[in-house]
């Protein structure tokens, strides 16, 4: 169709967003499907958080804010990071977005210029190299094997930097594969980007909480302080404190490029939601109880996913050090044939004979730029989840080997 602009076909639809809405037509139909498809807790947002919702709207804060957020909640970021992440910021380095994918948008629109390159690691979350494109850069993609644990080596980023490089994107703990950085990690591609003065960084730090290593949660800026003045903290409060669909993200970084997202942010959406905001100020302020609890049970859930896969032929799965997906290798039963006879030739078709015939949701290793793989999300109840495996257990034992 002439009339929709070219750079529309360069960007792919999230296959997250696309199984999901797969899982709910199937649902509308009649099947029993079971999604662990969608990066979402499945615990309802803590009371104390909807009370302070509903008193600011019976208080009547209910207007337009700034572009870059209230201050009662930019100051709750900036007391947050130095309290959890021993980083100092002052108020004009923190921004408030509608959710923490806007504030990468933000990030990239406001200082990509056509052709400037960002280091992508993958498996990766399905939105970065898009978001990269929508902004004219260019995604450069590293892959990141298993074998490394699905973490970029500081070879790679030194082989993959160029004259055109102008950001680093760093995800721990990672969406899709849980891979959580350590800090001898970090140090190591620390040293690399100090001898690369013109890239900058992006660290996504949205499943922080989310670690079970039983070492605390470590960003680029503990091991490399000198770093700050190139580097931009994105985070929120949608997966640590189940406000997903509150929508609202922050980011932190040098004054300047902050002022430029703020500039972004204000033609866009003007500013996030302000009943979400007050509510967020409570999440980062209030009780934290419920943060250790929801981690505790995802925990728990973990070892039930992996476990369990451990045991089902032809997958396998590491053990996720963070978030809560498992992202499963599947190169065991590509080249089977399904009951109806289907030949599964890739992740694609196998995510697809789940779906069909097994009625379980997941999303495909291609989905976040590595195949053959798949990843489940276990933030679901356990009864769902172990009814999910069962079904994938049984779907696996229907496949047929196919002789060469």
């Amino acid at each position: 169709m002439g009339f929709i602009a070219d750079r529309i076909g360069q960007i792919a639809p999230a296959q997250t967003m696309a199984m999901s809405a797969k899982a709910a037509e199937l649902r509308r139909a009649g099947k029993n499907v079971i999604s662990l498809s969608q990066g979402e807790p499945d615990f309802h947002t803590p009371e104390n958080i909807q009370a302070a919702a509903i008193r600011a709207m019976r208080e009547g804060k209910t207007r337009y804010t700034e572009a870059a957020g209230i201050r009662e909640l930019r100051e709750a970021i900036v007391a947050k990071l130095k309290r959890d992440n021993g980083v100092d910021y002052p108020m004009d380095g923190v921004s408030v977005s509608v959710g923490a994918k806007q504030a990468i948008f933000a990030a990239f629109f406001a200082t990509l210029n056509p052709g400037d390159e960002v280091i992508v690691p993958a498996p990766c979350w399905v939105s970065y190299p898009e978001i990269v494109k929508m902004a004219t850069g260019m995604p450069i993609v590293v892959a990141c094997d298993e074998a490394a644990g699905f973490k970029l080596t500081a070879a790679q980023l030194e082989a993959s930097i160029t004259p055109r490089t102008k950001w680093l994107m760093l995800n721990s703990p990672s969406n899709p594969t849980g891979a959580v950085y350590s800090a001898e990690e970090l140090r190591t591609i620390a040293e690399v980007l100090r001898r690369h003065p013109h890239v900058w960084v992006l660290s996504d730090d949205i499943y922080e909480k989310l670690v079970y290593t039983g070492s605390p949660f470590v960003n680029i800026l503990n091991v490399a302080p000198e770093l700050q003045e190139r580097t931009l903290i994105i985070n929120g409060v949608s997966k640590v404190y189940s406000m997903t669909g509150w929508r609202i993200g922050y980011s932190a970084g040098p004054a300047a490029l902050i002022r430029a997202m703020n500039l972004v942010q204000g033609q866009i959406v003007t500013s996030a939601s302000s009943v979400s905001q007050y509510a967020a100020i409570e999440a980062l302020n209030g009780d934290q109880s419920f943060v250790e609890r929801s981690r505790s049970a995802f925990d728990e859930r973990r070892k039930l996913v992996v476990k369990t896969l451990s045991d089902i032929p032809g997958l396998h799965s590491n053990e996720p050090e963070g978030a809560f997906y498992a992202f499963v290798g599947c190169h065991g039963v590509i080249g089977s044939r399904a009951p109806r006879g289907r030949l599964l030739e890739n992740d694609q078709d196998f995510v697809m004979y789940l779906l069909e015939e097994a009625n379980v949701a997941v999303v495909s290793g291609s989905g976040f730029l590595l195949s053959p793989y798949f990843r489940l999300s276990y933030a679901a109840s356990l009864d769902d989840l172990n009814e999910a495996l069962s079904r994938i257990r049984s779907a696996c034992q229907n496949l047929e080997t196919v002789s060469v």
